[in-house]
């Protein structure tokens, strides 16, 4: 674009008139900023600088997804949450391949241009880690903190189901083993009834192709399932008539009681709820206050939200913002006059089979004494002290 010599001096005499030029001028936001011309566009969006959010990054395999700064339900793609076993591994899409194979009737390898060449499907679902719960969340604990490991996008894929017939499933397959580039080899038991359900192997997420730490150039996608099950830079499918108990789903994964038994093939995430505002490290004024966050269910919609203000004794419905998708994070948001005394809000999420977010006690009544890690959903609290600021509610465990 070109500029003209009476924009050059109008730019030249903004900037004598806010009284900075040179580095000053550039390290300074304008107190008039129609006064000087503004940045030319750029290849590529960014965050205005002032914004710095980001994700909590934990060890080297986690990173959560900080709830308490987003809106809406879709998480952008650079805030997912991310998790692995083995690193994130560099894959040349151009090389990238996807065998099938086992109890089919015509093996086959697709390239990722053979993947897209078929129709592609698009769904917005939530993708959650079903080690997402901080049992040990000490008081300035952020939401992002406590249940970061669950985050919303738009998947683009091809269904699996058309993959499926396009090699011949056998009718007497019941289950596929999903196997993973990564260093750990990640690999896991699915029935293959959940392939002919909703299952994507999917290559786009938000409208662009799948992050390194996503799975790209291609994941397997299934949506309201614990998040170790949607293996990414998936290479192999292989279908049998059983389970293939491989260590992700005996070692790991599955949930050993004291009474000598265990719990295997728990795939399905159950609905919970989370309150994103107010929390910590919030500090209120008196006055009326939205309560809002997310609630989110494998098993289809979320139905209704109760919200309490006085630790669980009463209940009052909040509004559930459009659009509410099955399998999604929804929004929801409550009106709430804070008078000044010391209150626990708190969230409780009921999805549309009947299923009610539990408490923390009947959790662990209905799990048993040896749940530890998986699959923890109880209803979580914040404590707004009199003073306005924010905690979260620790409990004990077990």
């Amino acid at each position: 674009m070109k500029v003209s010599r009476r924009e050059l001096l109008a730019g030249a005499a903004g900037a004598v008139v806010l009284g900075t030029t040179g580095a000053a001028q550039s390290s300074q936001t304008p107190a008039d900023p129609s006064a000087v011309r503004g940045k030319p566009p750029r290849a590529v969006g960014q965050r205005a600088a002032t914004e710095k959010v980001q994700r909590l990054v934990r060890g080297v395999t986690v990173s959560s997804t900080p709830h308490q700064d987003l809106m809406g339900i879709i998480t952008p793609s650079d805030l997912h949450f991310e998790r692995h076993h083995g690193g994130v591994p560099e894959i040349d899409p151009t090389s990238y391949a996807l065998l099938i194979h086992g109890m089919v009737e015509r093996p086959m390898v697709f390239s990722l241009a053979d993947l897209k060449r078929f129709p592609a499907t698009s769904r917005i679902n939530f993708l959650e880690c079903s080690g997402n719960f901080g049992r040990t969340a000490g008081p300035e604990t952020t939401p992002g903190q406590l249940a970061g490991l669950t985050s919303t996008s738009e998947w683009t894929g091809v269904a699996l189901s058309m993959l499926f017939k396009e090699v011949g499933v056998s009718a007497k397959a019941t289950w596929f083993l999903a196997e993973g580039t990564d260093a750990a080899k990640l690999t896991r038991s699915i029935p293959v009834s959940k392939a002919f359900d909703d299952a994507l192997v999917a290559y786009g997420q938000n409208g662009e192709p799948l992050r390194p730490e996503q799975g790209y150039p291609a994941r397997l996608f299934l949506p309201g399932w614990e998040g170790n099950t949607n293996v990414k830079w998936l290479r192999r499918i292989e279908l049998s008539d059983r389970p293939f108990m491989t260590r992700e789903e005996t070692s790991k994964y599955t949930e050993p009681f004291a009474n000598g038994t265990s719990r295997m093939f728990s795939f399905l995430m159950d609905a919970r709820s989370l309150i994103t505002y107010p929390a910590y490290p919030v500090k209120l004024e008196r006055g009326w206050v939205e309560i809002n966050g997310i609630a989110w269910t494998g098993a289809g919609k979320i139905r209704r939200v109760d919200i309490s203000a006085n630790g669980g004794k009463t209940w009052t419905a909040a509004k559930l913002q459009e659009p509410v998708l099955p399998k999604a994070h929804t929004r929801f948001r409550h009106l709430w006059n804070w008078t000044g005394s010391e209150a626990v809000i708190m969230s409780r999420a009921v999805d549309e089979t009947g299923y009610v977010q539990p408490t923390r006690a009947e959790l662990l009544t209905q799990r048993g004494p040896g749940t530890t890690l998986y699959h923890l959903n109880p209803i979580t609290g914040w404590v707004v002290r009199d003073d306005g600021r924010v905690v979260y509610k620790e409990e004990a465990w077990g």
